[in-house]
């Protein structure tokens, strides 16, 4: 039987929600551009995979509001020291992007957002080892051509497709098989870079090998209308090829032992 597939959508919505407007210094033009930036267009239809292969879970407000990709507290996370842990304080240029939150208010924030979203992704998880007795979480995100100033990796030769890994999660079979598929599919790929890791919920993180995970980035060049975060031209053949590499990377692991490092 081959692992379970998770995909997980961390950063495709664009919803600021009213009660939360007011936190936001920028005008609503600057807020439009910043949302242009950071999100993660369309990779909720880019990745999208039939129920019956896989089971989605998709944050369902902005990254801007509170980041699902973070470690709840800013001690853990690398981010946090540009501003950009789990609650955003600065904007994609380094700017303020929000006015100084009380306790209370970031409290409320992960308490309604990101707390259940972790806890669907869990229980996703969960049942997915119940039925299956492996998982593999595919952490799908996108980036854009050119870097933006609060990224740490600020090359301008840009790969078509990020790979990330887990030194735990992220199997040596696994990583391989991905490569191979994503250039075997015509696309140029960089391991971690120039964005590292793939996320796994805490109740498994670095603890249960059964629970495998691997991000996927794919360069907004090749499906995306940067200027209005719209369907490119690219957008159905990118879509197509995703869907063929997602398909064979679930049957090339059926094929590979699972437990193999």
């Amino acid at each position: 039987m081959p692992p379970g597939l998770v995909i997980h959508v961390p950063h495709a919505s664009t919803i600021i929600p009213a009660d939360v407007r007011d936190q936001f210094v920028l005008s609503d033009a600057d807020l439009d551009t910043e949302l242009r930036l950071m999100t993660d267009h369309l990779t909720d239809e880019l990745f999208a995979m039939p129920r019956m292969t896989a089971t989605t879970i998709r944050f369902p407000v902005s990254r801007l509001v509170v980041d699902p990709e973070r470690f709840e507290s800013d001690e853990q996370d690398v981010m946090a020291a540009r501003g950009m842990g789990v609650v955003y304080e600065r904007t994609a240029g380094q700017r303020a992007l929000r006015r100084m939150l009380s306790v209370e208010e970031r409290g409320r924030l992960i308490e309604r957002w990101y707390r259940p979203h972790h806890a669907a992704l869990t229980a996703a998880v969960a049942d997915t080892l119940k039925a299956r007795g492996s998982c593999v979480i595919l952490d799908v995100h996108s980036f854009p051509p050119t870097p933006l100033p609060y990224e740490m990796d600020q090359r301008p030769d840009r790969p078509d497709i990020c790979i990330g890994t887990d030194g735990f999660h992220t199997r040596e079979v696994l990583t391989n098989t991905a490569v191979r598929l994503f250039e075997e599919a015509g696309w140029s790929v960089a391991l971690n870079r120039p964005f590292a890791g793939a996320l796994v919920p805490m109740a498994y993180y670095r603890t249960d090998a059964r629970v495998q995970a691997v991000m996927i980035e794919a360069n907004r060049r090749l499906y995306l209308d940067e200027a209005t975060g719209t369907r490119g031209a690219g957008f159905d053949a990118c879509h197509a090829r995703l869907s063929r590499v997602v398909d064979h990377l679930i049957d090339d692991l059926l094929l590979a032992p699972f437990s193999r490092r």
